[in-house]
This record gives structure tokens, C-alpha cells and sequence, in this order.
């Protein structure tokens, strides 16, 4: 295909296809970290005979879903591959560069504190189980952070507490799946021997507090110290204060916590390597085109933002 070379498919392993009125558009991914759409490298061709008979003869398509969002929608406050520049997300995901600074200092002051407990404590296997008055400082802080970071969906879900009272991880429990909460893995850099942070990994509606070990601690530390000062462990605050970085990413995408050239991205590269694991590529968010007068049979290469091809994103409303 002209404008691409024939062993495109060995780096850009994704392919998404969908259909506008007279024309049919075919996009590249690539599966690395925080996976990525590749809009410069747009295919398209007048549409003639059936979608799926185009992606198969061009393409070699295997394996097709059909996605879980309409092209060009995307949900209040979800970030979803498919969105990665700064401006971008703060359109299509409705929120505000004050929304973003304020995240941003908040988990910096946790960032600090774990800089702080690992100039003492070394991040060692026999080391995790480690406790003290800030391991446990640290932890309630995180946790606290992360309730403020929930209840903001379920809120925005217009979700009542179950028990009419106050959120518990009875409700919370119910954003495992919304935010794809399990996607996110963390390392911690310059400790290899460590295993990677996934917070959300174990989460589940059955017994949805015991289930993430290290909100457990939290909850027990927190009302009874005396007994349960020892659950207040360093993997427990490390888990915690990761959690609220999965959050972060959630709702105001991974790219700019990483990615912008800014003293909060220094901290979080300095700690962290951040990636997405077992992801659904039906789940990303695909951009909204408009073309016209398409006219050529052939598939053609173009990078749509050159012409204005590129339309803003329909943000959903956030539903549980």
C-alpha cells in the first residue's frame, strides 16, 4: 500500500475499521505501555461492498470485535487509549487544567512522603512488611486521597450509598469495571526485584474490602492502632499511594502524568514506569472524522489533522 511500508503489521499490531457514509477508514496501534492510535498514518478509500471484505482483503484482519463506544464518543472523566494529547483530554474527558493541578499537587505531597520513608526503609523484599508511624501516615493519607478520588465517580454516577448513609467499598467496589481499574500496572523503578504494583488486581464484588489487602490495613490501622499498628506496612502505603496514581491516570489519562514536561512528571517518572496490562482494544476510544468527496478505490494514507479531517469527541455522561 502506497505511503506504507509492507512490514507495517510487525510494529502497529492494532488495526481499527469503522465506516462513514461514502467512506471507509482504517487505523493503526501499537501495543506498548499506554498503547497509542496512530492518526498519521490514517487509510482510507471510498466505501464500496462490505466493511469487514475491505479490512480482511487490505489488511489481514483477524479476530474482529466490534468496539464498545461509538466512533467518536468518549465518557466524562475515562480515559481510554485513543486520546493522547494534553488538550484533547481535557475536551473529549470534560475536565479543567485546575482539575489536573489539583490532582497533581495532592499526589505529590504522597510522592514526597514515599521519597522521604525510602531514604530509611529500602524497598527490599524482606523489607515490605516493615511498619512505623509514617508507613502508617502515609497509608491513611493515601487512602483518604483515594476515597476523594472515588467518591468524585460516584458522585458524577449520581450513586446513592447502599446503606443511605456513607460510601463504603461496598459501592466503590463497582468502579473495578467502569474505570478499568485492573488495566494499570506500576513498577517501581530501581527495583526489579519487586513485583509489579496492580492495586485493583484482586478487587472483587464478593468480599470487596478483604479482597484489596492494603485498604484493609488502612480501615484497621486507622480505628484501632494498638492492635493493628503492624498492618500498616511500607508494600501497603507503596499500594495506596499507587492506587491514587491509577486514578489520576483514569481520569485525566497517563500521558499527563508521564509525559508533560513539567515538575510533577519528573517526580512520577523518578519513582515510577507506568502500563496498561490485559487490555480490550474494543474498549479504546476512536476519533471522529469528516471526510468528504472521497473518491479514490484504492486505500490512501493521509494524517487527517493536516486537513482538518478531525472532529472534537461527544463526551458521555459518567453512568454506573
Amino acid at each position: 500500500m502506497r505511503g506504507i511500508g509492507k512490514d507495517i503489521h510487525l510494529s502497529e499490531t492494532l488495526g481499527f475499521a469503522f465506516e462513514l457514509p461514502d467512506t471507509f477508514v482504517h487505523l493503526y496501534g501499537h501495543e506498548t505501555y499506554f498503547y497509542t492510535i496512530q492518526l498519521g498514518i490514517t487509510v482510507v478509500t471510498k466505501k464500496t461492498g462490505e466493511l469487514v471484505d475491505w479490512v480482511v482483503e487490505w489488511f489481514g484482519a483477524e479476530d474482529i470485535k466490534p468496539m464498545d463506544i461509538e466512533v467518536g464518543q468518549a465518557v466524562e472523566g475515562v480515559w481510554r487509549p485513543g486520546i493522547a494529547e494534553f488538550d484533547d483530554v481535557l475536551k473529549a474527558l470534560k475536565c479543567t487544567e485546575t482539575d489536573v493541578h489539583l490532582s497533581e499537587q495532592a499526589l505529590r505531597i504522597l510522592l514526597n512522603k514515599l521519597d522521604d520513608l525510602l531514604l530509611y526503609i529500602e524497598p527490599d523484599n524482606q523489607h515490605l512488611n516493615v511498619f512505623s508511624h509514617m508507613t502508617r501516615e502515609l497509608l491513611i493519607l493515601a487512602c483518604t486521597e483515594l476515597e476523594n478520588g472515588w467518591k468524585y465517580y460516584m458522585d458524577k454516577g449520581n450513586v446513592q450509598p447502599m446503606n443511605g448513609r456513607t460510601y463504603t467499598t461496598k459501592d466503590y467496589v463497582q468502579l473495578t469495571t467502569k474505570l478499568y481499574l485492573k488495566d494499570y500496572q506500576f513498577i517501581l523503578r530501581s527495583y526489579s526485584n519487586l513485583p509489579p504494583i496492580r492495586p485493583f488486581e484482586s478487587w472483587h464484588l464478593a468480599n470487596p474490602t478483604v479482597s484489596i489487602a492494603w485498604y484493609d490495613a488502612y480501615n484497621k490501622t486507622k480505628h484501632d492502632r494498638g492492635t493493628h499498628f503492624s498492618e500498616a506496612t511500607l508494600w501497603h502505603a507503596i499500594n495506596a499511594v499507587v492506587a491514587c496514581m491509577v486514578i489520576h491516570c483514569v481520569r485525566f489519562s497517563p500521558f499527563t502524568m508521564f509525559n508533560r514536561n513539567n515538575t510533577f512528571s519528573s517526580i512520577a517518572n523518578q519513582h515510577f514506569i507506568c502500563q496498561l496490562v490485559g487490555i480490550e482494544p474494543n474498549t479504546f476510544y476512536l476519533p471522529p472524522f469528516t471526510f468528504s468527496n472521497v473518491s479514490w478505490t484504492a486505500p490512501f494514507v493521509l494524517d487527517p489533522r493536516l486537513y482538518g479531517y478531525v472532529k472534537p469527541f461527544q463526551t458521555l455522561p459518567f453512568q454506573l
